[in-house]
């Protein structure tokens, strides 16, 4: 009883009460109306598309490759192809690029806010759109995935080096500095091996999730295991669909489990250096 009495001698007043209650009451609402206008509450819809769902399903039993095993397991390489060389070639921009956007390498104003808003310009537009433009400019196939993969990723990682740079030991850096070094050598024997576990364990990351990613390119024409899904699914072949959904599922498990023990090798080895 105490505390309910203090609770309300030196909460908030009423009107503050009330002006709380109205947002939540305001969110609450629109999230009902935005139900409401994506047809949530259109019951018959639902239960339609439940029972097509489970044709759908009895479909895909029992999954089956039909002959097709080795041809799924190329465009799985393929498309493994795709994510590693995407954020490799990403990974690579990204270095030099993290440096020039970090504040404590060019502190120039103008210039790092310029690079910086081109940063988030190159990750403000998905990978598929970029798979979509690369796909009319060079052609179907894995290369545009490639580069979708690459220029899309060499934003967001410049961006994650840039300020991982900045946080670094400056004691460090100011060391490095003092004993004559240039500023290549302060860049790379003051500020890389500091940052270096960063970047390896962001590229890692982003490996794995390009290999999903990668998965949804081939649907829209960038080659892979997306695209033999995609033209299974066209033709109702959804016993085949099913076997590749279950081996795109065993890759992308093992690729995560192989990229997270790397990156907590890399990331809880203090004496790693590059």
């Amino acid at each position: 009883m105490d505390a309910v009495r203090e609770r309300l001698v030196n909460g908030p007043d009423l009107r503050q009460r009330a002006l709380s209650y109205g947002a939540w009451g305001a969110l609450g609402l629109a999230f009902i109306l935005g139900l409401w206008r994506t047809g949530f509450f259109d019951f018959s819809m639902i239960a339609t598309g439940l029972g097509k769902l489970g044709n759908v399903l009895a479909f895909m039993l029992p999954p089956a490759a039909h002959g097709y095993f080795g041809e799924f397991a190329l465009a799985i390489a393929q498309t493994l192809g795709m994510a590693f060389l995407g954020t490799l070639l990403a990974s690579l921009a990204a270095v030099p690029l993290g440096f020039l956007g970090a504040k404590n390498v060019i502190p120039q104003w103008a210039f790092h806010f310029g690079l910086r808003r081109g940063f988030d310009t190159v990750r403000g537009v998905d990978v598929l759109i970029w798979a979509l433009i690369f796909i009319n400019v060079v052609g179907l196939g894995p290369f545009a995935g490639i580069l979708a993969i690459a220029v899309s990723d060499t934003g967001v990682l410049a961006k994650l080096f840039a300020e991982a740079i900045e946080n670094v030991d400056r004691k460090q850096v100011e060391g490095v500095r003092a004993s004559g070094a240039n500023r290549v050598q302060v860049m790379r024997f003051g500020i890389l091996p500091q940052v270096l576990p960063v970047m390896l364990s962001n590229s890692l990351y982003y490996f794995e999730s390009n290999t999903r990613s990668a998965t949804i390119l081939g649907i829209v024409g960038a080659g892979g295991i997306g695209l033999q899904l995609s033209d299974r699914i066209r033709v109702n072949n959804w016993d085949e669909a099913c076997f590749i959904i279950l081996m795109i599922l065993v890759t992308v498990s093992l690729i995560d489990m192989l990229s997270r023990t790397i990156r907590m090798r890399i990331i809880n080895n203090p004496d790693y250096r590059p």
